[in-house]
């Protein structure tokens, strides 16, 4: 049947041709701002710190110095075998060229010859492209292009600028990429659920338009909030439309085919499908924004930023999943499903449920299976232990690009300095008294006075130590332990800013989240016990999805570092996420006991009845962001990896044996204290929604 079929009383002609009008000129609304998106997106490690981070007011105090911020490089010239005397005057010759060409601050570059020969470094310096990224981005790009390669001299530029040139870059490749994959990946696996040569298509379109809408809604609250846009909230909030979208889609499409047998008509087969699952996937959705909302909590703007992102990412999804996708399937009716077409009246074919024999088993043994359960998530959490430290800048990217290259070249041949400066702003009027301090603390091998103005005097201090090493760590802290009323900044200074930042927003967050959500379900479930059970089991495993990531990073992937927000932003997805599949297993858990059943059979009914549809959706959330496991920074390759182990954790073994067999060992006191754990007849004192499933 199709559009022939929506007849008769209530508009059941009209309603759906309406709907889907009001999404095309909302989505004609929305094109201008969803093309903007990605002009306020900036990816500045000063754009990820908060404001009151000394790194992030050193950074702005220079905007206000003559010139402007200082964009910083370094060029590298390097010769295994020693470097010539030819060698000595091609660089010379480069670095007059990038001279010629743009506009540098403070004297000629001068080369700095490594002890060994084989290397000479060119430092320079220019305000010329200020804080605009795309200028920063074309004077690299360009001084990239006069230091070239040549006659085996090898010639890298590296420094602050171009690993953050790089990166930018890395975040710019994610747009197109990361949407095809995702695409691809989605399409595969509904195909292989659904088998329809069409029915797959339906909701993956939907999908992609609530995304459209969602980065439109993302600039919106740029524009109104100041809201920050990073790279990296952006190829996440894509992640999560896809992902949870297609959940609810599956969700929405499996009651719409049960539905379909019942009724004649799309249009009434669909008003019960929304009836009987729109109340748990609106709980479901309300229950991840709530905990993604939590990180507005956050000092550190990345992660604040996400909160609002990812949030506007899920309600984009849920609108379109409860509007649009039910719209387009009355429209194009029952025949989508072909060749398993739902007839009226038929009944669908008795297959072996895989999850009826799991639940059979958690059911006759509950204790047992929960004791082995959780004894295999704790020892997978000891591999937390062997987690790699925090990240360094250069440790950032999956491969290695020029600019770290050159830091490692440079980390060799300069063994006893570091090439990567440390910037002083002290006031103006203490500048020689702030210098005479820095040359006589540990760990400083030279500190030059620069530019002064508007108050602030710029000190450029070099450490006698590698970058983001111990020693050069204890050097910044012993500058701002000593240098009272000044600002330390520079690279090194905003990484470790980055870490001390993240440690603060996990002690902050987490309880936040936790407490919320934990609200959130003792309200859907009129429960204590069944919430607390759901956020237990969705903390553990949190705690095994990252011991599995300590288990590969170092040994399988080669990494030598942990994102520092790594262990925060994959708390608050994996229990946000988490929670929404557990949401569905215990909705229908407690109607099948407002219906009469036995805490045990209520409990197995709920895991045979709903494990396939959860199975599916955690195979598509999983698979969505693992799409983030083949992007070029460690951060997304980490964070994509441990929340599809997590996802994959969670809808395989916790959803699955550990609540199944908890809630069968607890009986009717999972339910405690609300009205099923005090009679069997509450059946009576509450009205039974319909079922979920």
């Amino acid at each position: 049947m199709g559009a022939a079929t929506i007849r008769g009383r209530g508009g059941r002609r009209g309603l759906p041709w309406l709907v889907l009008g009001l999404w095309v000129v909302l989505l004609a609304v929305a094109a201008p701002f969803a093309a903007r998106l990605t002009d306020v997106q900036h990816n500045r490690a000063t754009d990820y710190l908060p404001a009151s981070a000394d790194s992030t007011q050193v950074a702005r105090l220079q905007d206000r110095l003559p010139g402007g911020e200082s964009t910083e490089l370094v060029l590298v010239y390097h010769r295994a075998g020693g470097l010539t005397a030819a060698d000595r005057a091609t660089a010379r010759a480069q670095v007059a060229a990038v001279a010629d060409r743009h506009t540098l601050t403070g004297r000629p570059p001068q080369g700095v010859p490594s002890a060994d020969g084989t290397t000479l470094m060119y430092p320079v310096t220019s305000n010329e492209p200020g804080t605009d990224e795309k200028k920063r981005d074309a004077f690299v790009d360009d001084v990239r292009g006069i230091a070239h390669d040549t006659g085996g001299l090898s010639v890298d530029v590296g420094g602050p600028a171009p690993l953050a040139t790089d990166a930018a870059g890395v975040y710019q490749s994610l747009g197109g990429p990361l949407l095809y994959t995702t695409v691809a990946v989605v399409a595969l696996l509904l195909i292989l659920i659904y088998r329809s040569p069409l029915l797959w298509l339906v909701p993956l379109v939907v999908a992609g338009v609530a995304d459209f809408l969602a980065q439109a809604a993302a600039y919106a609250l740029n524009q109104a909030f100041d809201t920050a846009v990073t790279g990296a909230s952006v190829g996440i909030m894509t992640i999560l439309v896809f992902g949870a979208g297609t959940d609810y889609a599956l969700l929405l499409v499996s009651r719409y085919r049960e539905e379909l047998r019942r009724h004649e008509l799309p249009y009434d087969a669909m008003r019960a499908a929304l009836r009987g699952c729109g109340p748990a996937v609106l709980a479901s959705s309300g229950t991840v924004a709530a905990g993604l909302l939590c990180l507005l909590a956050a000092d550190l703007n990345s992660s604040r930023g996400m909160g609002p992102l990812g949030t506007v990412g899920v309600l984009c999804a849920l609108a379109a999943m409860l509007t649009l996708l039910p719209t387009v399937l009355v429209l194009l009716g029952r025949r989508l499903f072909w060749p398993l077409v739902p007839a009226y009246g038929s009944e669908p074919k008795a297959r072996r449920s895989l999850f009826a024999a799991m639940g059979s088993s958690a059911g006759r043994r509950p204790l047992t299976v929960l004791a082995c359960g959780a004894a295999l998530l704790g020892a997978l959490a000891l591999g937390v232990l062997n987690l790699p430290g925090p990240a360094k800048q250069l440790d950032a990217f999956v491969d290695r690009p020029e600019s770290v290259t050159a830091m490692q070249t440079l980390a060799k041949a300069y063994p006893e300095r570091s090439a990567q400066p440390i910037e002083v702003l002290t006031p103006a009027g203490r500048a020689d008294a702030t210098l005479a301090t820095i040359r006589g603390t540990r760990g400083v091998a030279d500190a030059r006075e620069g530019r002064t103005g508007a108050g602030w005097t710029e000190i450029t201090v070099t450490a006698s130590a590698p970058p983001q090493s111990a020693a050069e760590t204890a050097t910044i802290k012993a500058l701002r332990n000593r240098l009272d009323g000044s600002r330390v900044g520079g690279a090194s200074a905003q990484q470790l800013d980055l870490v001390d930042t993240n440690a603060r927003d996990r002690t902050v967050v987490v309880p936040i989240v936790l407490l919320s959500v934990l609200l959130i379900l003792i309200a859907l479930l009129r429960s204590l016990v069944a919430p607390l059970l759901l956020v237990v089991a969705v903390v553990a495993v949190w705690g095994a999805a990252l011991g599995v990531g300590g288990l590969v990073f170092g040994p399988l992937f080669g990494f030598h570092g942990t994102d520092p927000g790594l262990g925060l932003l994959s708390f608050v997805f994996l229990v946000a996420l988490g929670v929404d599949y557990g949401i569905f297993l215990m909705h229908r858990m407690r109607e099948e006991s407002l219906h009469g059943a036995e805490p045990s059979a209520a409990a197995l009914t709920a895991l045979r009845t709903t494990g396939g549809v959860i199975a599916s959706a955690g195979l598509v959330l999983a698979a969505t962001f693992a799409v983030l496991t083949n992007m070029g920074l460690v951060q997304l390759v980490e964070l994509g990896f441990v929340i599809a182990v997590g996802v994959l954790l969670d809808t395989f073994l916790v959803r699955t044996y550990l609540v199944t067999s908890a809630s069968v060992a607890l009986g009717r006191k999972v339910w405690w204290p609300g009205p099923l754990f005090r009679t069997p007849d509450a059946v009576d004192a509450e009205r039974a929604p319909q079922p979920v499933g």
